[in-house]
């Protein structure tokens, strides 16, 4: 079972009408709407967790300034 098989199994009737109304739109399939879809999703998590995985920056100046002044004596 593909990806856009079983998405396409767990939509209701409006939904799928929905997404086909988008494919048309788009001049695909529904199929070929639904992976470009799904594969979509998996790029952004996968940006996601990349952008995740980077170390943190150390704060800039003002950024450090305005933390000393917004502390209490």
């Amino acid at each position: 079972m593909t990806v856009g098989q079983s998405e396409k199994q767990r939509m209701g009737e409006a939904q799928r009408a929905y997404e086909a109304k988008r494919a048309a739109k788009a001049g695909m399939s529904l199929d070929k709407w639904l992976s470009s879809k799904e594969r979509e999703k998996q790029d952004a998590e996968k940006a996601r967790l990349v952008a995740a995985a980077a170390p943190a920056r150390k704060p800039g100046f003002f950024a450090r300034l305005m933390e000393k002044a917004t502390k209490p004596i």
